[in-house]
């Protein structure tokens, strides 16, 4: 208390002496009820309830502020089409990809919490790679993530879940900076038919400014072979500057929710006709290409 006193005073001399805002108090309180809310998290004994995924919702929001930061500050993300997630019941989001580092996926799950009538948590489905790394394969499933596999893609949505797939893969994150937010192709559709079986209607995004955060100029694949990778990343600031160059530019970011595709209206046995799964994966495709090109129009730079 006597900081944040200290600090309140500190703030009130420096706007008195520059005329604005040099200390955000908000900012500051905010990261204190992140450290209560982890306080008080931690005395819930060891009985708390995840589901099979390993999945925590409380500890999960106990980070939406520190992630509120990155999405209305850093990247200051504008938001349209959310409305078309719906309030509930089973949808599957399909996304481009992109970034080296997958932040398209938690700005995504960060927009549908905070912008959405009815807040809601996102199920991304990852990489296997990512799931047999120590620690972060814990914190991914602790925070409702799980393995980009049929099977749990199906179970997540007979739960009425939202889940969040990336038809690109690492294919789309490890893309240079000269392909930049031109799609990869979406393989075989997959994710179509899972849809078809499961009942869900498809919500294509478009997601622009991912792109920018690590402008990847080169890729040293024997590098990224002796470290079993599916590539290592050069960009301008990695791995010149370290650590440092491990933070993301701020680009301006703009996330498009698209009108859904109800391919629920299919029977379930719709989803072994080859033909008409790729139509759909090629329709989803371009409906998330073209939203990229008018989002693009709609930024005055990459950081504006």
């Amino acid at each position: 208390m006597l900081a944040l006193q200290g600090l309140s005073e500190l703030s009130v001399r420096l706007k008195q002496l520059t005329g604005r805002d040099v200390i955000d108090l908000n900012r500051i309180m905010e990261f204190v009820q992140f450290l209560y809310k982890q306080q008080a998290l931690s005395r819930r004994g060891p009985n708390y309830a995840v589901d099979d995924f390993g999945f925590d919702p409380q500890w999960t929001e106990s980070f939406l502020s520190g992630f509120l930061v990155l999405y209305r500050d850093y990247w200051r993300v504008e938001t349209t089409g959310v409305e078309n997630v719906p309030a509930s019941g089973r949808a599957l989001l399909v996304s481009n990809h992109a970034g080296v580092l997958p932040w398209d996926g938690t700005m995504i799950k960060t927009a549908v919490f905070a912008e959405h009538s009815h807040p809601r948590h996102v199920r991304a489905l990852v990489a296997s790679l990512f799931m047999g790394m120590p620690m972060l394969s814990w914190f991914l499933r602790r925070t409702g993530q799980t393995i980009g596999h049929p099977d749990d893609t199906r179970r997540l949505l007979e739960r009425d879940e939202l889940v969040l797939v990336f038809p690109e893969g690492v294919r789309g994150t490890g893309k240079s900076f000269k392909d930049r937010y031109r799609l990869r192709r979406f393989g075989r559709g997959g994710f179509v038919a899972t849809a078809i079986r499961s009942g869900a209607p498809i919500i294509p995004v478009s997601v622009v400014g991912s792109e920018e955060i690590y402008p990847m100029i080169a890729d040293l694949a024997p590098v990224a072979r002796l470290l079993g990778l599916p590539y290592f990343p050069i960009t301008p600031f990695w791995p010149l500057l370290g650590p440092l160059g491990m933070i993301p530019l701020p680009s301006k970011w703009r996330i498009q929710f698209h009108a859904p595709i109800h391919v629920e209206n299919n029977p379930p046995e719709a989803a072994d006709d080859q033909n008409l799964v790729m139509a759909l994966a090629d329709e989803v495709r371009d409906i998330i290409q073209q939203g990229i090109y008018d989002n693009l129009k709609l930024r005055r730079s990459v950081f504006l």
